[in-house]
């Protein structure tokens, strides 16, 4: 998406790196009360700018159906001001990631298999792949091998702390 061209954009993505930058050097990996509130006036402000840097949304001709086409860059200041709490989680929860990158990647072999099977062949077997996935991948995460967690699940050892 090409939204460089705004300076909102810019100073948008600058104000976002920065507070993943400070929320990762953090040693409770989240932003105080004061920090917080700090960092959402600045994220208020740039989407302000935003608002008054976007051009005018021509009204709908006469006759036409449907919605208006907007821009990228338009969609993308609508997303952030609606969303707002969601998009800065990160900076007041730990377990948040700043990304969701981890997320799509979970979900990355389950579109792989849908798309060479063409599809689940019945619910119950798209739940069963689901579940045995998430916790191959779990195990994964906590460095177990994948035929060891195999083993472990197959004897009753879950892997659960």
């Amino acid at each position: 998406m090409e939204t460089n061209r705004y300076r909102w954009a810019r100073r948008m993505k600058r104000l976002l790196q920065a507070t993943y930058k400070r929320v990762s050097d953090c040693e409770k990996k989240c932003l105080d009360d004061r920090e917080y509130a700090r960092l959402l006036k600045c994220y208020r402000k740039i989407l302000e700018l935003g608002t008054l840097e976007m051009p005018a949304i021509p009204d709908k001709p006469a006759g036409k159906r449907g919605r208006i086409a907007k821009s990228d860059a338009h969609n993308l200041l609508e997303r952030l001001q609606k969303h707002e709490a969601s998009v800065l989680l990160f900076a007041r929860d730990p377990l948040v990631p700043f990304t969701n990158n981890r997320g799509e990647r979970d979900l990355r072999m389950s579109k792989v298999k849908q798309k060479v099977s063409g599809c689940f062949r019945s619910e119950i077997y798209a739940h069963a792949y689901c579940r045995i996935t998430s916790y191959l991948q779990t195990m994964a995460y906590k460095g177990v091998n994948p035929m060891i967690a195999i083993q472990m699940a197959l004897a009753g050892e879950l892997g659960g702390e």
